[in-house]
């Protein structure tokens, strides 16, 4: 297990992801818990390109609960029917929101939050997860952000 990062700043987006995706793998291959392998790629992310909040909200009881994340403290419990996450499960899909104060229903964890993306991660065509990041900078993630973090999604599927 590696237990390190090695992100050269000076990157690309693109680029960061190819060398950041990588290390996710190596960081995790060995290990079965599914807590750890959250925990260890929300802190990979954060450090990889300083999200201002990334975390997974795993489905539970009928409801979206609270994974590990890195970044200030967050609502706990989401309906299906509310806010981005919500939204990224009910639609199975992929939501980019450059304006989250223009989304209908955003759920404010953090007024600090501007912009977001979540990617629902699927098991047997189920969503189990969605990996939900926020920027403070409005506008911050585009299709690049979704093509990786798509990526990354299918590697946590083998983790449920």
């Amino acid at each position: 297990m590696a237990e390190s990062l090695i992100i050269d700043s000076t990157l690309e987006k693109a680029e960061k992801y190819k060398a950041l995706l990588p290390q996710i793998e190596a960081l995790v291959t060995g290990e079965n818990d599914l807590i750890a392998n959250l925990a260890n790629t929300m802190a990979a992310l954060k450090q990889g390109f300083n999200f201002f909040w990334v975390g997974a909200y795993l489905v539970k009881d009928g409801e979206l609960v609270l994974g590990p994340f890195q970044g200030p403290v967050a609502c706990t419990r989401i309906a299906f029917t509310r806010g981005v996450c919500g939204a990224s499960y009910s639609r199975q899909e992929t939501i980019i929101v450059p304006d989250v104060d223009a989304f209908p229903g955003h759920i404010a964890c953090s007024s600090d939050s501007k912009s977001e993306i979540v990617v629902p991660v699927f098991k047997n065509e189920q969503v189990v997860m969605v990996l939900d990041v926020d920027s403070n900078k409005l506008d911050d993630f585009d299709e690049t952000d979704k093509y990786y973090l798509e990526q990354l999604a299918t590697l946590m599927t083998n983790w449920f």
